[in-house]
């Protein structure tokens, strides 16, 4: 409608203003309409044109390029924005429309990153073939770190109106298993693999029958999927063995503590709290941070929870997972107000619908208790 109205912009000065200047604005505008839709069908069979002269002629049986494909979209000049995008694209299967909407982007913009992101790496004029050495190492790592951002991204939504979008995280651990079954002695490979199965074994209790999230401490356990936990578990063994202790095993620890437990009360607290301590001096990530203040809320008390909390306000303070975890503690300390407070804070600033709407109750829930005036006590 917008070009319709520039088009007449130009062309009523010049021809007269039309008999119904409103039925002729619809009419350009659907003309305007159907050129969008003839451009993008012709953009999409070119895509396809594109693949089908990639296809090898003969039937390469036995052989399977994916993770020499997959080791080529990590490409280290690629941002990981990009290399997410031509993965799902060259490696996932997933189409740029589905990739557009997993990311909230038009498909034409995605379409067009996609399309750098090949150019990038066609310029880089490496060869089509399994990186060597210390080349190799460098490409695995870059590789680790899209698929666990491909993953988190699937796991735990930041837009939308779900919890999850399982088809992304469905995808990374598909991707990441050609990778273990390309390099099956590499700890962080095998970590990050029983990251994700330790964490997607828990995705049937994540939600409830009206989409609501379920905190992990309500969830119902026995509708976890033992099998991934089995297997996650078998998997960080076998890297745990290999002697090098990096980033995915640590966190893969802490997910395996918690799937260990029958109950939440079982959770072995001081454990998680040791790893986590871990995993911060590895990484030096604020979010770790804010985490081991829940560890130590859980182990500790609140309010020495709290002063963990306190050392990255000045690099979290503002984001939504700050302001929830710090709600939740002061709610666990008795300060119901400023609880309700943070929470109201935290709703807001939050982008995924789901997550906006458990933040809203659980302060809706706190204001009814008829104690929101209460300080309360440190009690642990």
């Amino acid at each position: 409608m917008q070009e319709a109205l520039l088009t007449a912009s130009r062309r009523w000065p010049v021809d007269g203003l039309p008999d119904e200047p409103r039925a002729w604005l619809v009419t350009a505008a659907s003309r305007r309409l159907v050129d969008v839709w003839r451009s993008d069908a012709a953009r999409r069979e070119r895509e396809a044109r594109v693949i089908a002269w990639e296809v090898p002629a003969r039937d390469p049986v036995g052989h399977d390029d994916s993770l020499t494909v997959l080791l080529m979209c990590c490409h280290p000049s690629l941002t990981p924005a990009s290399a997410i995008a031509l993965t799902l694209r060259a490696v996932g299967g997933l189409t740029t429309a589905e990739i557009a909407r997993a990311f909230i982007v038009p498909e034409a913009t995605m379409a067009q990153r996609i399309s750098r992101a090949k150019a990038t790496v066609r310029a880089s004029g490496e060869p089509f073939r399994m990186p060597s050495g210390d080349d190799r190492d460098a490409r695995v790592r870059s590789v680790l770190h899209v698929l666990y951002l491909i993953f988190n991204e699937g796991y735990a939504s930041t837009h939308g109106d779900t919890v999850q979008r399982v088809e992304l995280s469905r995808e990374a651990i598909r991707l990441s298993r050609l990778l273990v079954a390309g390099v099956p002695d590499h700890a962080e490979a095998l970590g990050l693999l029983a990251l994700m199965l330790l964490l997607e074994a828990r995705a049937p209790a994540r939600s409830d029958d009206t989409g609501a999230l379920v905190p992990l401490p309500e969830q119902d356990r026995s509708q976890w999927d033992r099998s991934l936990v089995a297997e996650g578990l078998e998997l960080l063994g076998r890297a745990m063995a290999l002697g090098v202790v990096g980033d995915y095993q640590l966190q893969a620890a802490i997910a395996a503590v918690h799937d260990r437990a029958p109950t939440a009360a079982d959770t072995d607290w001081e454990e998680i709290l040791a790893l986590y301590g871990l995993l911060e001096e590895v990484t030096g990530n604020p979010v770790v941070t804010l985490n081991r203040a829940v560890a130590v809320a859980m182990a500790r008390g609140p309010r020495a929870g709290l002063e963990v909390v306190d050392e990255v306000e000045e690099r979290l303070g503002t984001t939504h997972r700050w302001l929830a975890v710090r709600g939740q503690l002061l709610e666990m300390a008795g300060d119901t107000a400023a609880a309700v407070e943070l929470l109201d804070r935290a709703a807001a600033t939050a982008t995924n619908e789901v997550e906006q709407r458990h933040l809203t109750a659980r302060a809706a829930r706190l204001r009814s208790s008829g104690s929101s005036g209460s300080s309360g006590s440190s009690g642990s």
